[in-house]
């Protein structure tokens, strides 16, 4: 049989259990993973995280790792200290807001910043097999997701699929004083917070100490970001 046949069909266990080659990627990899991995702490790549948007919102950027030396370093393998799930939205490029650079950071940008499936099997795999230590659910000031869930707007074509998912936060901030949108801003990082939690390996990587989630509020005036979580 060749090689792509075993990994179409995959190889049958000592108890008749069918093992496909996907499978056998998931019980390797991590290892592998585990290796490679930068040995920062959750808590260390925290800190590495907020000393560099300390840097960006003084106008002291350091640009690490964007020689050409680094594209080589990460170019057969990546280990990223940090997996940030953030909003789509063009003002919140993660890499400039947190002076960090190739291979730095596994990216997973949706509008809304909200935990589809998509997004927490994509998160998923960063943590799982390429070990990044800490994983930050980043929102930002005037989100227009948010803003669209908050005046319970009716869409176009898929675009009111991410007001849906943000709309059990908008209802726990519903009569709190204060603005409304920037009170939801917060209130969904939150919630999408707890949706990661109830992710089975993202669940195991926090009880072990590996994973620490944190969540966050980017100011578009100040560049400054906020831990709201």
């Amino acid at each position: 049989m060749e090689r792509r046949d075993f990994l179409k069909l995959g190889v049958t266990g000592a108890f008749g259990v069918m093992i496909t080659a996907s499978d056998l990627l998931w019980r390797v990899q991590p290892a592998k993973a585990a290796e490679s991995s930068q040995s920062l702490s959750p808590d260390a790549a925290l800190q590495k995280l907020i000393e560099g948007n300390e840097r960006f919102i003084q106008h002291h950027p350091q640009y690490p790792d964007q020689s050409a030396v680094r594209l080589q370093e990460v170019a057969q393998a990546q280990h990223p200290f940090a997996t940030i799930l953030t909003c789509a939205d063009s003002r919140v490029p993660v890499e400039i807001v947190f002076d960090q650079g190739v291979g730095d950071i596994f990216d997973v940008r949706i509008a809304g910043n909200i935990a589809t499936p998509e997004a927490t099997g994509s998160i998923e795999y960063a943590v799982t097999l390429l070990g990044t230590p800490l994983l930050m659910v980043l929102g930002h000031e005037r989100c227009g997701a948010v803003t669209a869930a908050v005046k319970n707007q009716q869409l176009l074509g898929d675009i009111g699929t991410f007001v849906k998912a943000i709309k059990p936060a908008v209802a726990r901030v519903k009569n709190q004083p204060g603005d409304s949108v920037e009170n939801a801003v917060v209130a969904n990082v939150q919630y999408q917070i707890e949706q990661l939690k109830r992710s089975q390996l993202l669940s195991q990587q926090i009880e072990s100490g590996k994973l620490k989630i944190v969540g966050g509020r980017y100011d578009l005036d100040t560049g400054n970001v906020t831990i709201v979580a």
